[in-house]
């Protein structure tokens, strides 16, 4: 009798999260919005506007041609990029973006559409470890743009490795060698999407007259351990993650002070060419190869070094003064 009751009470419960489940996902449907609803025109305004009255975003795809049996220049139309500069201020001040993807290929094209101006340069780093089929999609992409290309160097990353920052570093060196006479450059990974427009960054980068935005602060005690043990990469063919030997490291070389802060940076191309060519980055890069995400501490460490606008003029080709933002509180900067 027991057990009758019990297997009652069990498939009354049952019933009941189903019918309460369905009322979820069908009585209430007209409150949530179907991204692929959106009228292209007025995206972000409608999906900000929902996201304010507290709705729910649900799944679906904004529309976009896919590249597949079509030219570049269908592509380009049927996908509405711009190809003008949209004014003489972002046509006299153009950015450089560093891209690291590694799947996803939809997003990464909704990202590059959504970045893309003809006057930036942009370097994307597959994964070495992506699939053929996945560097091949992203090739014919890229094989529409003149300013936009593979990294000459690909990097098979590991999350938190050196291989990370590696891969950051090869494209960069790919945008110095570039014929555009970029400003800055901005590090983005797969999965981001800018909140402004070409002209709203550039308007946010020049109010810093030249510095670089890459916010740190000294390391917090549970961080510490990242830099002071030996980190090593593990890869395998199914997974990969780092491995704390849990022995101890040498100081930093020239004695410079480790800061931590964030891997995403927006760096002026006179730094960037600093960080390629000073012994003490040079120096640096080699000593983090064994820290744990040492693109978290190497970006913003070599930004605060003393007196750095004092280094810069040296590596500059205009040989007009930058200086390098040296203060712990910059205002971050957010795409």
């Amino acid at each position: 009798m027991k057990l009758k009751m019990f297997e009652f009470v069990v498939g009354l419960m049952a019933v009941s999260i189903t019918l309460w489940f369905l009322y979820i996902n069908h009585f209430n449907l007209p409150k949530h919005l179907l991204v692929g609803k959106i009228a292209n025109s007025s995206v972000l305004a409608e999906v900000c506007d929902m996201v304010v009255a507290g709705k729910k975003i649900l799944g679906g795809n904004i529309p976009m041609t896919p590249l597949k049996d079509i030219t570049c220049q269908q592509y380009l139309t049927r996908n509405h990029y711009i190809m003008k500069p949209l004014s003489k201020e972002e046509a006299e001040f153009p950015l450089a973006y560093v891209m690291l993807i590694h799947k996803d290929l939809d997003t990464f094209q909704r990202l590059f559409r959504a970045v893309y101006m003809p006057q930036n340069v942009y370097c994307v780093h597959v994964d070495e470890k992506a699939t053929a089929r996945f560097k091949d999609a992203v090739q014919q992409l890229l094989n529409c743009f003149p300013n936009a290309f593979l990294s000459s160097k690909m990097e098979s990353v590991v999350y938190a490795g050196i291989s990370r920052l590696q891969a950051d570093l090869n494209c960069l060196q790919d945008l110095i060698d570039s014929e555009v006479p970029w400003k800055y450059t901005i590090n983005t990974c797969g999965q981001d999407f800018p909140l402004k427009t070409n002209r709203e960054i550039i308007q946010h980068l020049k109010g810093f007259k030249g510095k670089n935005i890459t916010p740190g602060v000294l390391p917090p005690p549970h961080i510490i351990r990242r830099t002071k043990y030996r980190h090593l990469e593990q890869g395998y063919v199914l997974f990969s993650f780092m491995l704390c030997t849990w022995i101890r490291k040498m100081p930093p070389p020239h004695n410079l002070t480790i800061y931590f802060g964030s891997a995403y940076v927006a760096l002026t191309r006179e730094f960037v060419n600093f960080v390629l060519r000073d012994q003490r980055a040079v120096d640096l890069l080699e000593w983090s190869r064994d820290t744990y995400s040492p693109d978290e501490h190497f970006w913003v460490t070599l930004n605060r070094i003393p007196g750095m606008w004092d280094l810069i003029p040296f590596y500059m080709k205009s040989g007009s003064i930058v200086r390098v933002c040296a203060c712990v509180w910059c205002k971050y900067f957010t795409l």
